[in-house]
């Protein structure tokens, strides 16, 4: 695919969905940070429940570490693999107020040192709540990179680095989320929209359908 036509993809996708930006609640980056380690293997729609009733009595390092892990769980046992991501929440906290006073960290390296938060994590952190020019390749982006040519890669690495080196400038800070909605509601695992997508004519997929999916 060459530059000229991963632009027009960007400006098509940039006009669909004139505000990019996560479906998960949050108000600081802090209670982005715990969302986001909540959504690992489960839905927005599933943490944000969760994080609805968890963040009125506990949104800071320290008042989540005054719930303590089974105080914690009782709030986010609605969500998948609830008891590990409580440990490491825990620990998460006791990391930013030992090593940060309470603060999220802006650098990659500070935030993948914290229990829970892996590169995909970080990114996220890094671009929603930092406005960093990141792009955290999670299913829906890998996905969509390899199907339409964006930016094929073998592993979610190879997709970030592509992904980085060929998204327009312009539409660096916003591509990570652009291409996640696109993933979620039009290029889905099975059964892609094409005929509702605004990049269709530009996309490599040669499989595409006929008949939009409900």
């Amino acid at each position: 695919m060459n530059k000229q036509t991963r632009l027009a993809i960007f400006d098509r996708l940039a006009l669909a969905i004139p505000e990019p930006t996560t479906e998960l609640n949050y108000s600081t980056p802090f209670e982005l940070l715990i969302a986001v380690v909540l959504s690992a293997q489960a839905t927005d729609k599933g943490v944000n429940k969760a994080t609805e009733k968890l963040f009125k009595v506990a949104n800071t390092p320290q008042t989540i570490l005054a719930l303590g892990e089974e105080g914690l769980k009782e709030y986010i046992k609605t969500i998948g693999l609830f008891n590990s991501k409580a440990a490491n929440i825990i620990k998460l906290c006791e990391s930013l107020i030992e090593r940060h006073d309470g603060e999220v960290p802006q650098s990659r390296e500070a935030l993948e040192a914290l229990a829970g938060v892996g590169r995909k994590t970080a990114n996220v952190i890094l671009n929603t709540a930092f406005g960093h020019e990141t792009i955290a390749v999670d299913t829906h982006i890998f996905r969509v990179s390899n199907r339409t040519g964006v930016a094929p890669g073998k592993n979610v690495l190879e997709v970030e680095k592509k992904l980085e080196k060929h998204v327009p400038a312009q539409h660096k800070k916003d591509a990570h989320h652009l291409l996640i909605l696109h993933g979620r509601y039009v290029c889905v695992a099975r059964k892609p929209r094409c005929p509702k997508c605004c990049i269709a004519d530009l996309c490599e997929f040669e499989e595409k359908t006929t008949a939009v999916s409900l």
